[in-house]
């Protein structure tokens, strides 16, 4: 066999566009998102790179990068983050970890894209090597391959064992089967509980507010700024952040063939009262990102009047199944969704951090991870 090699790249658009075409097929976010992570102005954020993998001449697979100065407070042990917080009133690189991820900062699931016929198993140890390489110049002192999903488990495994990985158990997925061609066939399928705890937030959401639904595409700046200022409300809400998403991001998805919009607004005003971002891949529809003006309060119903207008047009261009990604739950467990197990596997530069990472990450569950998911067993 011949030998596998790195190259690494600094943008989407340095990749061959054939390369991305057949290693992230249609279900994926490929090239088209990356860029729009690229023009989002996310630099302060993230710094992102791309490794083309290479078997002899030829390019057989996409390992997509992102390098980050992760809060100590997200990733280190209670007892641990309090220690370097006392220590960063000195050195106030002590708040950060810089780490290398292997994935995409917003996507539900990482995904190094291969060729057809090529294995996850026959290149994980050569990107591992160039991982490494790259971390040592970029000073990172953590490698983290973002959360995998488990068809690739048994590849990772393997590399647990040879390479001083550790695993970590994610923020799980989320995801929706569809069947029968209409929203009232979903209805009818969820658990008669759920099915009518669905129909009492929709039939009181209309009766308090009546709204306007639409799914446009390419929306223009006016609307991208109404747009934005309901994904912020909804952010500074938000328990969980991650990525901080701005105006030149939205501008820059909103192009996207694969992007449309669920726009609720309020019929006498016009107001834009609630969005979500949807995009279609293949058969598969992926509900990306939220806003919800809060200042209605919870008598208007607006995120299951969102997801139901969602769930129309999914079923209406065909996809059988949605993606509603990480955090919220509770009301997307109550909609139907199935939860779909995530893993990170890590490496610490430092031996003695490394295990003292792999114990606490041992103890990892859904449960410790999020509230919602505890209060429900998981």
């Amino acid at each position: 066999m011949q030998e596998t090699a790195v190259r690494w790249v600094a943008t989407a658009g340095e990749v061959p566009a054939d390369l991305w075409a057949t290693s992230f097929p249609a279900t994926l976010e490929g090239d088209w998102w990356y860029r729009a992570l690229e023009r989002g102005r996310l630099e302060g954020q993230f710094c992102f790179a791309y490794g083309i993998i290479e078997r002899g001449s030829q390019a057989v697979g996409i390992a997509p990068t992102f390098l980050m100065d992760v809060p100590i407070d997200l990733v280190a042990p209670p007892l641990v983050a309090a220690a370097l917080r006392a220590g960063a009133r000195v050195l106030p690189r002590l708040r950060y970890q810089r780490t290398l991820f292997v994935g995409s900062p917003c996507s539900d699931e990482g995904t190094v894209g291969l060729v057809p016929e090529t294995s996850l198993a026959s290149v994980l140890d050569p990107v591992q090597d160039a991982l490494e390489e790259r971390a040592r110049a970029l000073d990172a002192q953590m490698i983290v391959w973002k959360d995998f999903p488990d068809e690739s488990r048994v590849d990772f495994d393997r590399m647990v064992a040879t390479r001083r990985l550790f695993r970590a158990t994610s923020f799980p997925g989320t995801r929706l089967r569809l069947s029968g061609p209409a929203f009232e066939d979903y209805v009818a399928a969820l658990p008669p509980a759920k099915r009518h705890r669905l129909r009492r937030n929709l039939r009181r959401g209309n009766d308090a507010l009546p709204l306007i639904d639409t799914v446009v595409t390419r929306p223009d700046a006016t609307v991208l700024a109404e747009i934005f200022a309901l994904f912020w409300q909804t952010y500074e809400h938000g328990k969980t952040k991650f990525e901080r998403l701005t105006p030149e991001f939205f501008a820059a998805i909103a192009v996207e063939p694969p992007a449309h919009f669920v726009l609720l607004r309020e019929p006498a005003s016009g107001r834009l009262v609630a969005f979500m971002l949807l995009f279609l891949l293949g058969h598969r529809a992926i509900n990306k990102f939220i806003g919800l003006d809060y200042q209605l309060g919870r008598a208007a119903r607006l995120y299951f009047r969102l997801w139901e207008r969602a769930l129309r047009w999914a079923l209406a261009v065909g996809a059988t199944e949605i993606q509603s990604g990480q955090t919220g739950y509770g009301v997307k467990l109550d909609l139907g969704h199935e939860l779909v197990p995530l893993t990170n596997y890590c490496r610490h530069r430092s031996p003695l951090v490394h295990r003292l990472y792999a114990a606490v990450a041992a103890r990892i569950t859904w449960a410790s991870l999020d509230d919602e998911l505890r209060r429900t067993g998981r």
